[in-house]
């Protein structure tokens, strides 16, 4: 059982309370603090990530972590168990926070996650990582953003928020995982519309703005009209009975990848549905979806792991 305490923060990187340090037995896992950080600055607005950091002096693997809400909602505490399984692990997580489509929309998101790669890579060896073994974790929404971000990360729209202390640091990062991603925007849109979901379907409207823009921002279609992208590792995981992914759409992304050359582990959970990690964490099948996916990041996360 994980409890989490407040403390004082104590960070080299900008930094705003409150923290947290866990207790977590020593056979079950690394112990680790938590704390809220400034990560970006931007004229008098800040945006806040949640720090997961393992104790000892590493190195460790580390990923942002971005979370869903139809582009629309939530924040850096979405997705909060699998941080703490994450970091219990020894992998360092960064939970961003970003604008939304309500503040802004695409690709503003994409702006902030590319900044935020560049960011962690950047103070990496300050939490005990190293540029080379920070990667990519997204969920549902997150989880289409972050496969974006890995494909395109020096795309000038992405790229476009200077760094001000590493202006040289690129967003190209060791791996990425996509955790029931919104594969498809525009088949998620249309299914949404059919079955009067204006909840949903609104959401595409304010982050996208039209059917255009879900083309080409959908990272199938950009591998099958030969754009040139990085192709980093990958790991797709889903439910087969996801909502608003197929599981032929999945294959079908799978199979694009790994035609252009990259390498991708598709994993597809038998009878879960969207977002079954997140809202049943204990599930025999959230428990195995985690613990692959922390096999795939220390497995891709070493100095040696390169992006094609």
């Amino acid at each position: 059982m994980i409890a989490l305490h407040a403390m004082p923060a104590d960070c080299r990187a900008m930094h705003t309370p409150p923290a947290y340090v866990s207790q977590v037995n020593a056979a079950q896992g690394h112990e680790f603090q938590v704390r809220d950080i400034v990560y970006q600055r931007i004229g008098d607005k800040v945006r806040l990530a949640r720090l997961y950091q393992p104790a000892g002096p590493g190195p460790f693997p580390a990923v942002v972590q971005v979370h869903g809400g139809a582009w629309n909602s939530k924040d850096r505490t979405d997705g909060q168990q699998t941080a703490l399984d994450l970091v219990s692990a020894g992998i360092i997580v960064l939970s961003i926070e970003f604008r939304n489509a309500p503040e802004a929309p695409y690709p503003a998101s994409l702006q902030d996650i590319n900044y935020g790669i560049r960011w962690l890579k950047a103070h990496a060896r300050e939490f005990g990582s190293s540029p080379e073994r920070v990667g990519l974790y997204g969920t549902s929404s997150g989880g289409h953003q972050v496969l974006l971000a890995a494909m395109r990360p020096d795309d000038p729209r992405y790229a476009a928020l200077p760094l001000a202390d590493a202006p040289q640091m690129d967003a190209r990062v060791a791996f990425v995982v996509s955790g029931w991603g919104v594969l498809f925007p525009l088949e998620r849109y249309k299914l949404a519309r059919a079955q009067g979901n204006t909840s949903i379907a609104r959401s595409h409207d304010t982050f996208f703005g039209d059917e255009r823009t879900q083309v080409e921002a959908t990272p199938a279609l950009i591998l099958e009209r030969g754009e040139k992208v990085a192709l980093p590792p990958a790991m797709v995981y889903q439910g087969t009975a996801d909502e608003w992914t197929t599981v032929e759409l999945a294959q079908r992304f799978a199979a694009g990848y790994r035609k252009a050359g990259g390498t991708l582990d598709l994993q597809l959970l038998p009878g879960e549905h969207h977002t079954f990690v997140n809202e049943h964490p204990f599930a025999p099948n959230s428990v195995k979806a985690v613990e692959m996916v922390k096999a795939f990041i220390k497995k891709y996360s070493s100095a040696k792991a390169t992006s094609h």
